[in-house]
């Protein structure tokens, strides 16, 4: 089944799940693996998340979430405006689409799944481009925090 509304990835970290959801959830272990530079150290319900990116060529924006839900050590999400990579235009009217963290104790580790959904409610114009972007996008991300949580 195709879907353009929804992006999901699954990765099984070796990994305990405490470290897992400490790369998830500290601001800066998750500014190291996701590419930003937090301004903020607190992750909790309801907080907004600013940050410089840090990956070359995007350094010039600043990466923008506000946090949903934390349940520890098993759920996180935030939303955002997807591919939001113009700053020339103000993405704050445009509905916002929900990243979703899921940790589950697996044989051989902690099985995280992401999940970014809502893409359908993007503007047309935007819309192709920002599911291509955040589906390569989560691709490269879940290798990133696989590094970080199996890094010594």
């Amino acid at each position: 089944m195709t879907t353009t509304d929804r992006i999901e990835k699954k990765i099984v970290l070796r990994a305990p799940r405490s470290r897992v959801w400490r790369a998830l959830t500290d601001a800066a272990q998750f500014g190291a693996w996701f590419g930003i530079k937090p301004e903020s150290s607190a992750f909790a319900p309801g907080a907004l998340i600013r940050g410089r990116i840090t990956h070359p060529g995007y350094t010039h924006l600043t990466f923008e979430a506000t946090i949903e839900k934390m349940e520890a050590e098993k759920y996180f999400s935030f939303r955002w405006h997807p591919n939001a990579i113009d700053p020339k235009i103000d993405y704050s009217a445009e509905p916002a689409t929900l990243v979703e963290f899921r940790l589950e104790e697996v044989a051989g580790g902690v099985e995280l799944t992401v999940i970014e959904s809502g893409f359908d409610h993007i503007p047309l114009a935007r819309r192709a481009e920002a599911y291509r972007g955040n589906a390569e996008g989560w691709a490269q991300q879940m290798k990133n925090i696989e590094r970080h949580v199996t890094s010594t």
